[in-house]
C-alpha cells in the first residue's frame, strides 16, 4: 500500500482543496496519470499518480480543505500489474468529452460539452466545473431543475452566472406570479439576493483569504507612492500598437512596458528581488515577475520566468499567453511557481491609488493605477495636460527600508518618463 499525500503546489502554499476525484476506488491507475483535481489560491491543478496500481481508498472527499502532507488516498501497488481499462490505458484522466453536434442538430444521447449539463442524472453534474457544482449543492438544485437551465457559455456550457440567475428567478417571485431576474453581470448581487445576507465562499476565494491573512499577519507592510508622467509611453504606444498587433497577434499594453522598467530597477536595487528568512535575507538571481490576472473566482498570479531576459515584445507575448491560459484554467504548476516580485494592474478598472498585499515569499509588489490626463506644472512653470499614473509599492519592512523603496520608485519613474523610440521593442 502507498499513501498519497496532499502535495505542496507552490512555495507559499500550505493547504489545498480537493475539487474532484478523477478516479474512484477500485480503478486501475498508471504512473503519471491524473488522479485528482486540487484547488489553491494560485491554480487549479491535476495531481498525477506517483506509481502504477489500483486506487484502494479515498481518505479526503471532494470539497474538503486539508494541509500539505495530509493523506488523501491509498493506492495498492500490488494491483499495478493489472491490465488497465481502455480509458486508462490511453492515459485519459477524465471521462471522454464528446464533440458537440453541428448547429441545429441535437447531440446524440448522453453526449454533451464538458460543462453542459445533460437532461438529468449525476453524470451531468460530474461534467460541470467545480465552481458550478458547488453552487448546485449550496442552493440544493435538483437534477430536474438543472435540466431546465440554459447554458450561456460556449457550446451551451452552464456557468456560475447561469446558476446564480436561476436561483434569483426561483427565489424572488413577483406579486403577479412572474419572475424578476437580476441584471446581467451582477453576479455577487444575484448570489447575495438568493442566499440572504451571506455570500458562499468558493474554494479559490477561501484559499485566497487564508493566504492574504497569512501575509498581513506575518509581513510588516509599508508602502510608498510615486506619481509618473506617462506621456512619452502613451505617445509611443499609440504609434506602434497597430503594427505590433498585426505582427505579433497580441496587444501591446502598458503592462509589459512597466514590467521592463521594473526589471531594470530590480537589477539596480536587488534587495527588492528577495525573500525573508528567519535568520537571513535571500537575494534571488533570477528575476521572475508575477503578473496578477483577474479570473471568475478571484485572482491568479502566473509568473514571467526569466523576465530579465525578455524584450518588451517578448514580455507582451508571454503576458498575453499567461492571461489567456489563466482565464481558461490551463495554467500549469510551473506557471505559478517561483515568482520573486509581483506587478498588479488595478488601473485597468479605473483605480487611481491602490495598495496591494505582498505575496508570501516575496519582498514587494507594485500596483499600476489608471493613466489619467490632467493639468500639471512642467518646466518653466508652464501648465500642460499630461498623462499621469500613480505607482504604489508595498514592501516588506523586514527586508528593506523606505530609502530602498523610494530609490526603486524614483528609478522606475525616471525610466518611464524618459521613454522614447530609443528603447528597443525587440
Amino acid at each position: 500500500m502507498a499513501s498519497i499525500k496532499m502535495p505542496q503546489l507552490g512555495e507559499s502554499i500550505t493547504e489545498g482543496t480537493i475539487s474532484k476525484w478523477l478516479k474512484k476506488p477500485g480503478d486501475p491507475v498508471k504512473k503519471y496519470e491524473s488522479l485528482v483535481e486540487v484547488i489553491t489560491d494560485k491554480v487549479n491543478a491535476e495531481v498525477p499518480s506517483p506509481l502504477n496500481g489500483v486506487l484502494k481508498e479515498i481518505t479526503v472527499q471532494e470539497g474538503a480543505t486539508v494541509s500539505v502532507g495530509t493523506e488523501i488516498a491509498i493506492i495498492d501497488e500490488v494491483g499495478g500489474g493489472r491490465e488497465a481499462t481502455p480509458a486508462t490505458a490511453s492515459g485519459a484522466a477524465r471521462e471522454p468529452q464528446s464533440v458537440a453536434a453541428p448547429a441545429g442538430q441535437p447531440a446524440p444521447p448522453g453526449e454533451t460539452g464538458s460543462d453542459q449539463a445533460p437532461a438529468s442524472g449525476s453524470e451531468g453534474r460530474s461534467r460541470l466545473s467545480p465552481a458550478v457544482r458547488a453552487l448546485l449543492e449550496e442552493h440544493k438544485i435538483s437534477d430536474d431543475e438543472l435540466s431546465r437551465i440554459s447554458g450561456s457559455g460556449i457550446g451551451g456550457r452552464i456557468s456560475k452566472k447561469d446558476i446564480e440567475e436561476f436561483v434569483v428567478r426561483r427565489g424572488r417571485t413577483a406579486p403577479d406570479g412572474g419572475q424578476r431576474v437580476a441584471p446581467d453581470g451582477d453576479k455577487q448581487a444575484a448570489t447575495v439576493a438568493a442566499a440572504g445576507d451571506s455570500l458562499p465562499l468558493s474554494p479559490m476565494r477561501r484559499a485566497i483569504a487564508v493566504n492574504m491573512a497569512k501575509s498581513k499577519q506575518t509581513i510588516p507592510h509599508a508602502w510608498t507612492v510615486a506619481e509618473v508622467d506617462m506621456t512619452n509611453v502613451v505617445r509611443y504606444r499609440q504609434q506602434v500598437k497597430d503594427t505590433f498587433k498585426q505582427r505579433e497577434g497580441v496587444d501591446l499594453t502598458y503592462v509589459p512596458i512597466v514590467v521592463k522598467g521594473v526589471v531594470e530597477q530590480l537589477r539596480a536595487t536587488p534587495i527588492l528581488n528577495a525573500s525573508w528568512g528567519e535568520d537571513k535575507v535571500t537575494l534571488h538571481r533570477e528575476i521572475n515577475i508575477g503578473v496578477a490576472v483577474s479570473v471568475e473566482d478571484g485572482l491568479i498570479v502566473p509568473v514571467l520566468h526569466g523576465a530579465d531576459r525578455m524584450s518588451i515584445a517578448g514580455l507582451a507575448r508571454a503576458t498575453d499567453d499567461l492571461a489567456r491560459r489563466a482565464r481558461a484554467g490551463k495554467l500549469t504548476l510551473q506557471d505559478v511557481q517561483g515568482g520573486t516580485f509581483t506587478v498588479n494592474n488595478p488601473g485597468t478598472f479605473g483605480t487611481i491609488l491602490s495598495y496591494s498585499i505582498i505575496a508570501p515569499g516575496q519582498a514587494a509588489i507594485l500596483a499600476m493605477d489608471a493613466i489619467v490626463k490632467r493639468p500639471v506644472v512642467v518646466e518653466g512653470d508652464a501648465i500642460a495636460v499630461r498623462s499621469m499614473m500613480n505607482l504604489c509599492l508595498s514592501f516588506d519592512h523586514r527586508v528593506l527600508d523606505g530609502v530602498s523603496a523610494a530609490r526603486f520608485l524614483q528609478g522606475l519613474r525616471h525610466w518611464l518618463e524618459g521613454f522614447s523610440e530609443q528603447v528597443p521593442l525587440y
